[in-house]
């Protein structure tokens, strides 16, 4: 991509005028989103990611992905339903619930969000982890969740990711489990600086120089995927695109200006298809990332991605059914939080405490009461 193409796209306007009327309503449905996240968290993730991991990895990790399934499912639905975002799939048909890695080209700050759009229609919601920043697992209410979802934080220092990325992704072999384990091997959001230092770095060493995506680190999908592929179905291969060129931010999104389309590519790799050893598995990913790149500068000319239309839209019921419940359950809970007797309040501080401690140090508790589901002689009899 040209940078006076990038430049003239940062300077249209937005698809919706910032009105008041957007501002107001933008401003309720954050705070409804962080409310009812507070809630949740502090009721809910002690019993189900603390002491029911105590006896199972297993079944904490069901009632997690249900509880909170409920409440990432109210991000879909400002998308598609308030802000009235076009979320359009194209590629190949994915099946419901299979295990899978996920990779995806990472154009803004909010991309990995919209994997929640497909997630939703896959009935995988509640499972889809992400390898993310470690300092967004510091931002309070939000950085807890991540942790209670078992999101995996990176320095972006190889020799200390290394290690972490092993040790978690080594918890999630688990073949009952589903999983939808998520990965951006761009490492950064693309921008033109970015762009152009990495085609530098991939002239000065023989590789591949892409235009609308940074070359792919290949050590932390790799790894990923040496642990995993015995228990893996496939590796999707995720493309993102925005109408227009235009990229969304968090407050583009909260306040609902903008993007007026989210254009999503999918291609299933079935995990036998993909090379075992390192050096031709990085080989392959970087393959990969000239399809994608290509794919992208497609769509800039076209203004779409082949074979659109994959999916249908989501139940306007069945959001509003799910928003009612997770809003009633917040209330009921903010009363009892409030007026009723101070175990509550003490119940309230001590959740708190915990998750604020967890998700800084990134801790888990291990089973030790119960049967650890990782191993072999758990699983025959879950």
């Amino acid at each position: 991509m040209e940078l006076s193409q990038d430049l003239a796209s940062e300077n249209k306007s937005k698809h919706f005028p910032l009105t008041p009327f957007r501002i107001i309503r933008g401003v309720i449905c954050l705070a409804i989103l962080l409310s009812t996240a507070f809630i949740c968290l502090i009721y809910f993730a002690p019993v189900a990611s603390v002491l029911l991991r105590f006896f199972s990895t297993h079944y904490s990790r069901k009632v997690v992905a249900f509880l909170f399934g409920l409440w990432l499912g109210l991000w879909p639905f400002l998308f598609e339903k308030i802000n009235e975002t076009k979320v359009i799939f194209s590629g190949q048909h994915v099946p419901p619930r299979e295990r899978v890695l996920l990779m995806a080209n990472h154009r803004t700050e909010v991309d990995w969000m919209y994997l929640w759009d497909l997630a939703l229609r896959k009935g995988c919601l509640g499972h889809i982890k992400y390898l993310l920043k470690k300092s967004l697992m510091k931002l309070p209410v939000f950085g807890w969740g991540f942790h209670v979802l078992e999101f995996i934080p990176l320095e972006r220092k190889l020799e200390v990711d290394e290690p972490v990325i092993r040790q978690m992704v080594s918890t999630f072999t688990n073949p009952q489990d589903p999983l939808w384990l998520t990965l951006f091997p761009e490492g950064t959001d693309f921008t033109e600086q970015k762009c152009k230092s990495s085609q530098e770095f991939a002239t000065k060493n023989g590789l591949p120089v892409l235009k609308n995506v940074l070359l792919p680190k290949t050590k932390g999908f790799y790894a990923c995927l040496e642990i995993l592929r015995s228990s893996l179905d496939a590796v999707y291969d995720v493309t993102i695109a925005y109408k227009n060129i235009q990229c969304p931010t968090l407050l583009d999104n909260v306040f609902g200006v903008d993007p007026s389309e989210v254009h999503i590519h999918i291609r299933r790799i079935p995990i036998e298809e993909i090379p075992a050893s390192e050096r031709e598995a990085s080989a392959w990913l970087m393959d990969t990332f000239q399809l994608k790149d290509q794919l992208l500068s497609n769509f800039i000319v076209n203004g779409h991605f082949p074979n659109e239309g994959m999916d249908e839209e989501l139940s306007t019921a069945k959001c509003l059914v799910n928003v009612t419940l997770v809003i009633a359950v917040t209330g009921i809970f903010t009363f009892f939080t409030f007026y009723s007797f101070i175990w509550f309040k003490i119940y309230v501080g001590l959740s708190c405490v915990y998750l604020t401690f967890a998700a800084y140090f990134n801790y888990r508790p291990q089973p030790t009461l119960g049967c650890n589901n990782e191993m072999p002689w758990c699983r025959k009899s879950s």
